[in-house]
């Protein structure tokens, strides 16, 4: 079963992360096949192994982690692969594999522009 992981970095406000609950709420009802749990790299839960255990236990034998930041700073290009094989080691039952940061996709930056024209 494939499975997906919205990962965002984490923040001191739970507010922060609502966004990121409605995200998750979308893909669910647009996506209701395939499984999606929220992780976050400090800050806040779950964690990248946390949401990875949670997913295999439901059977998910493939799983996509998508980084919802807007580019590839340190955190991706530093933190995130060690966390990320981290997971590997521990679930060698699961692939683990992962997508580049959603801010790197052009419809992404497009819908941003989008926004910014309806808003002025």
């Amino acid at each position: 079963m494939k499975a997906i992981i919205l990962f965002g970095h984490g923040a001191r406000d739970p507010r922060w992360r609502e966004p990121f609950d409605r995200l998750a709420e979308l893909w669910r009802q647009q996506h209701a096949e395939t499984p999606v749990e929220l992780a976050f790299l400090e800050m806040m839960q779950p964690s990248l192994e946390e949401a990875v255990a949670s997913l295999s236990t439901q059977g998910a034998t493939q799983i996509t982690v998508v980084p919802v930041f807007f580019g590839q700073g340190g955190h991706l290009r530093n933190d995130f692969p060690v966390l990320l094989d981290a997971c590997r080691a521990k679930f060698p039952a699961v692939t683990l594999s992962a997508t580049p940061a959603v801010g790197e996709d052009l419809a992404v930056l497009q819908a941003i522009v989008d926004f910014g024209a309806r808003k002025t």
